[in-house]
């Protein structure tokens, strides 16, 4: 069941009532008798702790930092490019004599390719 904070407008006393949600609201003040015994709006008594969707998620502020490793030579220096991968150079072309089975198969034009 929730708690509900109230505070009377005419004499300033103020209490926290254990209530169900279809309970009427209270309006009489216990200490003066007053009507005007006035439910607040308090902020939700409960935290969500942990490591959950909550909190890699959702939770508020910014996201989980990256590492990053600063640039050489300080600030505003541009990395130098990477090398490009060796390619291997192709196979030579057959004399078309052969007549293994790699080299008759058609379907990649003889057996120049890696899955021969």
């Amino acid at each position: 069941m929730p708690i509900y904070a109230y505070r009377c407008a005419a004499c300033g006393h103020s209490r926290d009532v254990l209530q169900k949600m279809s309970d009427p609201v209270l309006t009489v003040c216990p200490a003066c008798g007053a009507d005007q015994f006035l439910k607040q709006v308090t902020a939700a008594g409960f935290q969500l702790k942990g490591s959950g969707w909550y909190a890699t998620d959702f939770k508020g502020g910014s996201a989980p930092a990256t590492a990053v490793a600063p640039a050489p030579g300080g600030e505003g220096a541009v990395a130098p490019a990477a090398a490009p991968a060796a390619v291997p150079a192709p196979a030579p072309a057959s004399d078309g004599g052969g007549t293994s089975a790699a080299s008759s198969s058609g379907a990649h034009g003889g057996g120049s390719c890696a899955c021969h």
